[in-house]
């Protein structure tokens, strides 16, 4: 999912052509207070654009600005994807956005639900603790986390020691990554800020994707590639989970089946559907 300024023609052209799965129009902190109106005209613009083989989110302006309902006015109608809330403090503001939405869609004559969300859930210290409940709903397509506007919440003055998350925000990763399964969402890891970084992004995406992300926020154009690499099954992973889907296939109705000497019983077997779903087969 990239981020674009929402007020700069010029970057979402390039962003369009990067191969993200999403790109996500920011009106909040990449936008000028000055520049919010013109962000809003152009984000509108843009979701008007009916081909394209890419998500478009929009990232509102957090609730406690003022600012949030003004952006979604200009923005739900038809060919918005998603919207990403910045500053959740948890199923609340879930709830709240939810509702909103299912008002304007409807005024915009777009068919219920067609508008997801995905919040930015851990970016104050009480967002943190909110992160427990969060559930399922029918709006809420994945969970991201955000570690620059907790820093700055924290008075910390970094995030990242040798190129690993401190243990304040290793510990606030690892619990977006339970609210996001509890809820049934995708979870999605945050961005990381150092764009030139390639082989920091490749490793920290390797890491994200072995404990049980799905994707990650980007930057920069040139943050896609390696993300899209970092998050798909490796040829051996998808070898391995077709080899233990076959092996449940030819001993229907059993629990365990034996591969070269290891067992493997059923949440190994869910396991291998979700490498092969993402693989595309």
């Amino acid at each position: 999912m990239l981020f674009v300024p929402g007020d700069s023609e010029r970057k979402l052209a390039r962003a369009a052509g990067s191969g993200a799965d999403a790109l996500i129009l920011d009106l909040e902190d990449s936008v000028a207070a000055s520049e919010k109106d013109r962000a809003r005209g152009l984000a509108a613009e843009a979701v008007r654009e009916e081909l394209r083989d890419w998500k478009l989110f929009v990232r509102v302006n957090p609730f406690d600005g003022g600012l949030t309902m003004a952006d979604l006015a200009a923005v739900v109608r038809p060919g918005l994807d998603g919207v990403m809330l910045p500053k959740a403090e948890g199923m609340a503001d879930i709830e709240r956005l939810g509702h909103c939405l299912d008002a304007l869609e409807a005024a915009a004559g777009m068919a219920a639900g067609s508008v997801a969300i995905v919040p930015v859930a851990t970016e104050t210290p009480a967002a943190v603790f909110a992160l427990g409940g969060y559930r399922p709903h029918p709006r809420l397509a994945g969970l991201s986390w955000g570690a620059e506007d907790l820093g700055a919440a924290l008075g910390a003055s970094a995030n990242r020691e040798d190129g690993r998350w401190t243990r304040p925000y290793e510990q606030v990763r690892t619990l977006a990554l339970l609210a996001a399964r509890a809820a049934g969402a995708v979870p999605v890891d945050t961005l990381h800020a150092d764009f030139r970084d390639g082989d920091g992004l490749a490793e920290d995406c390797r890491r994200s994707r072995r404990d049980g992300f799905e994707g990650r926020l980007a930057i920069h154009p040139d943050q896609v590639a390696p993300i899209n690499a970092g998050y798909a099954p490796t040829a051996e992973e998808v070898a391995h989970a077709r080899a233990v889907m076959a092996a449940f296939t030819a001993a229907p109705g059993v629990g365990t089946v034996g591969i070269e000497g290891r067992m493997y019983d059923l949440p190994h077997l869910k396991a291998a559907r979700g490498v092969l779903a993402r693989a595309g087969e």
